[in-house]
């Protein structure tokens, strides 16, 4: 997969994977009004933070609305979805690096 490229997450989702340091990583996600992340879990732990919009996360079935400049915690193995509420822009950091998402073909 190329790195530092957008591309197609889900419908009015694209995401751009930067290239990782040792042992976390970054992508930009960018959600169109409306769009949604399906819920999912992972073992990595993430950061996000909301570069613009504002968004509403579901957490282990908490709801969290967040704006341009709040950031957010998800514990590893959080089920976790989120939905934009008006155009939206995410920095994601994992740590662990995100292996399933850095070597696909």
């Amino acid at each position: 997969m190329t790195r530092n490229q957008w591309e197609q997450a889900e419908a009015g989702v694209t995401r751009k994977i930067h290239p990782p340091g040792q042992n976390m990583m970054m992508m930009e996600v960018v959600f169109e009004p409306e769009a949604e992340g399906a819920s999912h879990s992972h073992p990595h732990e993430q950061l996000t933070y909301c570069l613009e919009g504002e968004l509403i996360f579901t957490i282990d079935g908490k709801e969290q609305k967040i704006v341009q400049g709040d950031s957010l915690h998800i514990p590893s193995q959080a089920v976790h979805g989120v939905k934009a509420v008006t155009k939206s822009r995410l920095l994601d950091i994992f740590n662990p690096l995100r292996e399933d998402l850095l070597n696909r073909e």
